[in-house]
């Protein structure tokens, strides 16, 4: 008997089919580490999070405030930090959450925020993707840095004169590529740097995830991210877990410059991300650079 397409797409099996393979394919979304299962405690920590107010930002700040942290959100919206620091304090039950306003586009922003947080703070136990307070850092040890980077490192490449806006493509996500893979690399100078301190340091990639960082993106792009998305893109709530992972994990103590995946295993970075020689002179061409601000 003869079967059109039309037919085996219209059968309600297919439907059913593709039903149980959505949910397979969510189910696989999810790594071996849950957080919630971790029973780590940060009673008397001070942790940073920028870009708190919301995605992955937020899901950090509020686990990290259910665990009983001081948690800093560091936001450039008021407004919109205004809201998410409400959010946390209502649902962790914890009312020592605070706001702190920082565009970390600008260094004389950074540094205002750098500079207020080692006034108004005693400690600093964690930083999640922020490097500008490590000698307070250093005095709270045992503390930890984790940067937020991606696998769009790879794809990442090392050219000094993108520092002064030249030779830069913004066609999709190549700027975005190069900094990611920046990331990785200043890290990992970083845990370099501070070993012996106490100070661990180390970057990850959350995953594919359904963020608002789309909205910049044609109606398009949006409509395809969001379709395929729900089958195989984390939640923000997932795509906080490797961050987390690395800031709150038993297992993580004494690991330093090393790069994890969506999954919380550790993995191999790009290979430019683990020339040394390399690293040194972005991080120091980095120093000379936002020195000057």
């Amino acid at each position: 008997m003869y079967l059109a397409w039309t037919d085996v797409f219209s059968h309600p099996l297919w439907a059913v089919s593709t039903v149980i393979l959505g949910l397979v394919l969510r189910s696989q979304r999810r790594g071996s580490w849950d957080p919630r299962a971790c029973l780590v405690q940060l009673k008397g920590k001070t942790a940073i999070v920028t870009g708190a107010n919301t995605g992955i930002g937020k899901f950090i700040a509020l686990d990290f405030a259910r665990r009983g942290a001081r948690v800093i959100m560091a936001c450039r919206s008021e407004a919109r930090g205004s809201v998410a620091l409400q959010e946390i304090r209502k649902r962790s039950g914890n009312a020592n959450v605070h706001l702190r306003l920082v565009d970390t586009s600008s260094l004389a922003s950074v540094r205002a925020f750098t500079e207020g947080v080692l006034r108004e703070e005693k400690e600093l136990h964690i930083l999640v993707n922020n490097a500008g307070a490590s000698d307070l850092l250093k005095q709270s040890a045992p503390a930890r840095i984790v940067n937020v980077s991606s696998v769009n490192h790879w794809r990442g490449m090392v050219d000094f004169s993108h520092f002064k806006g030249k030779n830069l493509d913004y066609t999709m996500d190549s700027v975005y590529n190069h900094t990611k893979l920046h990331n990785v690399i200043c890290t990992n100078e970083l845990a370099r740097r501070l070993q012996g301190t106490g100070v661990i340091a180390n970057s990850i990639h959350p995953g594919l995830v359904m963020t608002e960082v789309m909205r910049h993106y044609n109606f398009m792009v949006r409509f395809f991210f969001n379709m395929i998305g729900i089958f195989f893109f984390k939640s923000s709530e997932e795509g906080a877990v490797s961050t987390i992972y690395c800031a709150v994990a038993v297992e993580m103590e004494g690991i330093t410059g090393k790069y994890f995946d969506s999954d919380c295993s550790l993995v191999l970075p790009a290979p430019l991300a683990r020339d040394p020689a390399l690293a040194v002179k972005v991080f120091e061409f980095c120093e000379r650079l936002t020195s000057k601000f």
